[in-house]
């Protein structure tokens, strides 16, 4: 991530929500499960393709998904890879793109294009299909818990600012524009329906949390001037902060109270924390304040892309061909 412009004071909060900012003191450190031996293996993925790779797995560690690219006719063609267990399913559709989350039904959300216009979808039942959207220069999806409540984003076609969304799973078809701060982009939604994500303009970001209730926190450090959410499960989650200067630390924040504690230096990028506040990205894995380097990375470019909260990873590997991994055991 590029470095961090100073923050800036958010336009306000929709009437009715109550804004109020949460303590910042040092959080106690994360449940660290056992740890075995931690070992890589390569996920199944099609012989024609040139390219393969795992974006997410649900909180049991039974389902990921991915995508993967490979030649016809027309060109590229994208390619949604659901594995239940080691059993890959391969779907296409011409509404294929981005693969951003998979929950333990296995319900596949990401993002494509119609017309130049992002265009989110979801995998299920066997079936890729069009989410309903709201009028807008783009919408796209960043989450998914396991009752089905999608969360994502817009933008407003004359202004360009972006607002938070939800597609409620107890109202099904329908798309719902979330109270929240201007600016906002919802990033994650937890189990229980806690909403994360982040505000503002571009380089001037502030973090925010969004209760079940529809109370609205702000996630921050002592002394920040910006702060960046990227992922949260369970009570947990973490993001970036710039402390000014060339200080950009990855912190790990308590959604119950708001503190939060700095990550290991050696974990240069965040993008997932599970229920038990491990945490992964790049090349590591992170407990508490330590990391562990994930195998696999010798002679090769590795990532760590989402973590299970029963410890599966998965990612990718580069070995002048990308393929899709999992580690376990880390």
């Amino acid at each position: 991530m590029t470095r961090i412009a100073r923050r800036t004071i958010l336009g306000g909060v929709a009437a009715g929500l109550l804004a109020t900012s949460l303590g910042v003191a040092v959080s106690g450190t994360a449940t660290a499960a056992p740890v075995g031996a931690c070992t890589i293996s390569t996920l199944p993925y099609p012989a024609d393709t040139y390219r393969a790779e795992a974006n997410a797995v649900d909180p049991t560690g039974r389902f990921v998904a991915g995508a993967a690219l490979r030649v016809d006719d027309s060109g590229n063609q994208s390619l949604l890879l659901v594995w239940d267990r080691n059993r890959l399913t391969t779907i296409e559709s011409p509404i294929l793109g981005d693969v951003v989350d998979v929950n333990a039904h296995g319900v596949v959300v990401g993002n494509g294009w119609t017309g130049g216009i992002g265009q989110p979808w979801r995998y299920r039942d066997g079936r890729v299909e069009q989410l309903p959207v709201v009028p807008s220069s783009g919408v796209f999806v960043t989450g998914i818990n396991n009752a089905g409540d999608i969360v994502g984003h817009g933008s407003d076609v004359a202004t360009g600012e972006s607002f938070a969304l939800r597609w409620p799973a107890a109202r099904p078809g329908t798309v719902e524009v979330l109270a929240a701060p201007a600016g906002a982009m919802a990033q994650a939604i937890t189990a229980n329906g806690t909403i994360v994500g982040n505000a503002g303009a571009w380089g001037s970001w502030s973090a925010w949390v969004r209760r079940p209730n529809g109370r609205i926190d702000t996630l921050g450090a002592s002394g920040a001037r910006t702060a960046v959410v990227v992922a949260a499960a369970g009570h947990w989650a973490v993001g970036q902060v710039d402390l000014g200067g060339n200080s950009l630390p990855n912190v790990r924040w308590d959604l119950r109270d708001g503190s939060y504690a700095a990550l290991d230096e050696q974990l240069t990028l965040v993008t997932d924390v599970n229920a038990r506040g491990v945490v992964v990205g790049g090349d590591r894995v992170a407990r508490g304040t330590t990391s562990r380097a994930l195998p696999g990375g010798d002679g090769a470019a590795i990532g760590a892309r989402s973590i299970s909260d029963a410890g599966t990873i998965v990612g990718f590997r580069n070995d002048d061909r990308v393929t899709p991994v999992r580690w376990t055991g880390c």
